[in-house]
């Protein structure tokens, strides 16, 4: 075992240094100069040592396990952090954990001090107070009834094994015989402060269990033996010896691929699983497509109504029909938006036609309309950033907050370039309208940001 450090004391206070330390950089004298963590805090000065000397954090604890050791607090706290992540016995790994420490060291340490020491003579009990049974054994049996049964899978396909919610290899349904019976056992646990009255009512709770197990599985095995799976499964008619040869029109039929089911499909199959295991697999699918076809007859047998009703006796018109009432309700919801536009221009024009300021007004809730006809300019980013003004003009252009803002800063700088002298070299964007260039340049020299060339 390794040599052990000698003892340390505080040059303040004279008390021992069981744990953390100061030591001073700057006092050199031949000695090292160590304070203790409380008259380092208070600012102790002694000597030629100052409180705003540099100092270093030393670690000098020693663990007291029993005996002697040489192993520090944060040595020991990392050995047990290691132990614990690891595992006991895992001591390459508990060595690299620790670092300063080999791991014969380590285990060396943890089963003298810990295991075999006086912290194991305490925690470690010499006899065992609980005696644990193992009830898997030859002797007891399996802890399930059918654990150990051996038994033929039924063969079935991916879909009749989805239909019936059954599962050949392990002889499982989805939903079992008397499928609630785990929960009397699910929260049963026998502890030390049991008595015999509780333990006795928790084995009654397993026998219980046990009996509940038995009969699903007998319930199971004669529908394995006796074919009752299979039987849910095939078809009702029985199997020719000669099967007919399929015409060309279900060859055609078959080589079809089967359409992908819609969601309105999938909730009503759903609906129907529970009654899946009653009916054969092929009278199932033929349902589900009988009723799509029905829905199916339904809605055309609505849309033919509809056009005898307005005089079509013929298939074409009535294709005819529906592409010219689609233009006619597209021209209507057209004219509408353009009558409120109108409409709303008109009542604000009329109170003052002469006036400069209602004309200005106008101007502005025009502006508003057109906003609201892009609600997503809103969501823009640095639409919030933009005055009332800018916002409306934004609107009109149909431009985002951001690109007016670049915009708005090229014609600034282009104006000052002007102003001074220099010939601008900006280049805009090859995208942008003369147009929106030309009203965003009124707009500013308006506002005051320019002045007219």
């Amino acid at each position: 075992m390794a040599e052990c450090p000698p003892r340390l004391y505080c040059n303040y206070c004279q008390e021992e240094l069981k744990s953390f330390s100061v030591k001073c950089c700057d006092c050199s004298d031949g000695e090292t100069f160590d304070l203790c963590l409380q008259c380092f805090r208070a600012g102790a000065e002694i000597g030629c040592h100052k409180r705003d000397h540099g100092y270093q954090i030393m670690d000098n604890s020693l663990f007291p396990s029993g005996g002697r050791s040489c192993w520090s607090t944060t040595e020991e706290n990392s050995l047990l952090d290691a132990i614990e992540s690891f595992g006991f016995g895992n001591w390459d790994g508990v060595g690299n954990h620790v670092g300063s420490k080999t791991k014969d060291e380590c285990s060396d340490h943890y089963n003298t001090f810990y295991v075999q020491g006086k912290i194991g003579k305490e925690t470690l009990p010499e006899t065992r107070s609980v005696n644990f049974i193992d009830h898997t054994g030859p002797e007891d049996g399996p802890l399930s009834p059918t654990l150990g049964l051996t038994f033929k899978p039924v063969e079935l396909t991916l879909a009749e094994q989805q239909d019936l919610c059954y599962m050949p290899l392990r002889d499982d349904f989805e939903r079992e015989f008397d499928n609630d019976a785990e929960t009397l056992i699910s929260n049963l646990a026998i502890t030390s402060e049991d008595d015999e009255l509780d333990i006795s009512l928790k084995l009654a709770h397993v026998d219980m269990y046990s009996k509940r197990l038995k009969e699903r599985g007998r319930r199971k095995t004669i529908s394995r033996e006796n074919g009752l799976i299979t039987a849910a499964v095939s078809t009702a008619s029985p199997v020719p010896l000669c099967p007919p040869t399929p015409s060309s029109a279900q060859k055609q039929k078959v080589a079809t691929p089967k359409r992908k089911p819609s969601k309105e499909e999938l909730e009503f199959r759903e609906k129907l699983r529970p009654l899946a295991r009653f009916i054969p697999s092929t009278d199932l699918e033929e349902m589900f497509d009988n009723v799509q076809k029905e829905k199916e007859v339904k809605s055309r047998i609505k849309e033919l109504v509809r056009c005898r009703r307005n005089g079509i006796t013929k298939l074409k018109e009535c294709e005819e029909y529906d592409e010219a009432k689609a233009k006619r309700e597209k021209r209507k919801e057209n004219k509408k938006k353009l009558a409120e536009k109108t409409k709303k221009g008109n009542s604000i024009t009329a109170k003052k036609p002469d006036s400069k300021d209602v004309k200005e007004e106008v101007k502005e809730e025009k502006m508003d309309v057109i906003e609201d006809e892009f609600p997503t300019l809103r969501s823009s980013h640095g639409f919030s950033y933009l005055s009332e003004r800018e916002k409306k003009l934004c609107s009109s252009m149909k431009m985002k907050p951001a690109r007016y803002v670049t915009l708005k800063t090229l014609i600034i700088k282009d104006h000052y370039l002007r102003k001074q002298g220099i010939p601008p070299k900006t280049r805009y964007p090859g995208n942008l309208h003369k147009s929106h260039r030309k009203r965003i340049a009124n707009f500013l020299t308006k506002n005051g940001w320019i002045k007219a060339s």
